[in-house]
């Protein structure tokens, strides 16, 4: 079999009018998807330069393989089992600035260049004071994107026309005006013309987004009958879930440039992508993180058997629409249909999701990921949310560190494990007062929640005491069931 080339398939001759700082398996799972969906329907016509942001990547290996790769998207579309692969052609050249920073610059002298998109990890927006001196490639994302704006703004002379759509998609809050602070701060160090950091701030396009697409990257167990498939060797070959979204907080110039909300997929340009974002992390990382102890004590080991477990499944279903949905401002359709994809999602049967994977600092990601809702629905509603509260119950019991005789190899932050060993070292067979002492651990929660609701402290008792027992098994069963308290 030969190698994936432009010798086996036709690849369009386009411009480069797009610069992607990242060559990893989201962006390529994700962004070149959807700009080789907008280039197939003629929303626009442009290729990408992918610009490899560490020293090391996948650059080289893309050149050889002349920016083709497959992609493979697998999941669960409106009840039906998807499995699908595609060829993606957007790559127009790849380059590695720390081998090649002149090429890197010469693209920002380029009168074709719009579009500056990134994904340098949720570190990568950050800046690095040493990056001083730029006759070398700068070391940090900001550092790179200063330099070739530079480039830019001496060569047009500063012309207005001439500034760029930069469209950032690291998983951080405000992650454009967080990008737009860091290179006019790194400009400010390095002591830059006034009139350039001027034409940074006016002449440029900034907007922040929220991207969601699970990317499980490359499948190393499947790749030799990926390869009997297609009758071809693709050392790039990147797997995605079904499920895409993309909102971007409107910007004029940037909706005019990348129509990427045009051809019909799952793609928002919104006046405020907060709501948005609470959506996602109250519902999908909210409902994960709810799930985990509750599941996995109940002697169950990934998410797919989780939601394919009548009660647990069951149990998620009624949190997400009863208890998260209220409490999320955007219509009740959008948030109907964003849940029900979600249950989707989890059911996908070509992905395995270990809970205890999401087991990973679940005392912090409770307290990101579900107070908010717990907080917003007491507000609401004036009465607690039982299965969040079912669920933190849970988070206690799992910290006991035991599956029946099996040990939990829990994984947090060590002070966090060594309060979690205290509380139950000190536990005397009183559950109110176990629930009382982790309901008021300040360092974890930033709070003392006993004080949210009245009947909190006794309701985590309750559970907590049916859950240890008579075993979490019995216990959820109950609950779903309808009973009430200790489930006699």
């Amino acid at each position: 079999m030969e190698l994936i080339s432009k010798k086996l398939f036709n690849k369009p001759e386009r411009k480069i009018k797009i610069m992607q700082f990242g060559e990893g398996n989201f962006l390529r799972a994700f962004v070149e998807w959807i700009i080789q969906d907008l280039n197939d329907k003629k929303a626009i016509e442009a290729d990408v330069v992918l610009v490899q942001p560490m020293p090391f990547g996948r650059v080289k290996e893309l050149g050889e393989q002349d920016g083709l790769y497959t992609l493979r998207l697998e999941g669960i579309d409106g009840g039906k089992k998807i499995k699908n692969s595609q060829v993606i052609n957007v790559v127009g050249d790849c380059l590695n600035p720390f081998t090649d920073y002149e090429k890197f610059l010469k693209y920002g002298e380029s009168e074709d260049l719009e579009v500056i998109i990134s994904n340098t990890t949720e570190a990568g927006i950050a800046v690095d004071p040493t990056d001083t001196d730029f006759s070398v490639c700068p070391k940090s994302y900001p550092g790179k994107l200063l330099a070739l704006l530079k480039r830019r703004y001496d060569k047009f002379k500063g012309a207005k026309d001439k500034g760029l759509c930069i469209i950032p998609c690291e998983l951080i809050d405000n992650n454009g005006d967080e990008l737009y602070r860091c290179l006019v701060e790194l400009a400010t160090i390095n002591k830059m013309d006034k009139k350039f950091i001027e034409w940074i701030k006016t002449a440029n396009h900034f907007t922040s987004t929220l991207v969601d697409r699970i990317v499980p990257g490359y499948p190393r167990n499947e790749i030799e009958d990926i390869q009997k498939e297609t009758g071809y060797i693709d050392n790039n070959v990147v797997k995605g879930e079904i499920f895409h979204l993309w909102v971007l907080k409107k910007e004029p110039k940037i909706q005019e440039v990348f129509p990427a909300d045009s051809t019909g997929l799952n793609v928002i340009f919104a006046d405020d992508i907060k709501p948005y974002k609470q959506r996602k992390v109250k519902i999908l990382n909210g409902s994960h993180t709810a799930m985990v102890p509750i599941a996995y004590l109940a002697g169950i080991d990934t998410v797919g058997e989780a939601v394919n477990d009548p009660t647990i499944g069951q149990f998620v279903r009624d949190f997400v629409f009863d208890e998260v949905n209220p409490t999320i401002d955007l219509p009740a359709d959008q948030m109907t249909a964003f849940a029900n994809s979600v249950i989707e999602r989890y059911q996908n049967p070509f992905i395995r999701h270990e809970l205890m994977s999401i087991a990973l600092n679940s005392t912090t990601k409770f307290k990101t990921r579900l107070l908010p809702t717990l907080l917003d629905y007491v507000k609401i509603k004036g009465e607690l949310p039982k299965h969040l509260v079912f669920a933190y119950s849970a988070l206690v019991l799992f910290h006991k560190g035991k599956r029946g005789d099996e040990e939990i190899k829990l994984n947090d932050d060590p002070a966090y494990l060594a309060k979690w060993k205290e509380l139950w070292d000190n536990f005397k067979g009183d559950y109110l007062t176990l629930a009382k002492n982790a309901l008021g651990w300040t360092e974890a929660w930033g709070m003392d929640m006993n004080g949210i609701h009245p009947d909190l402290t006794q309701t985590v008792a309750t559970f907590l005491k049916a859950m240890d027992t008579k075993g979490m098994r019995a216990a959820v069963d109950c609950f779903v069931g309808g009973c009430t308290g200790e489930c006699k």
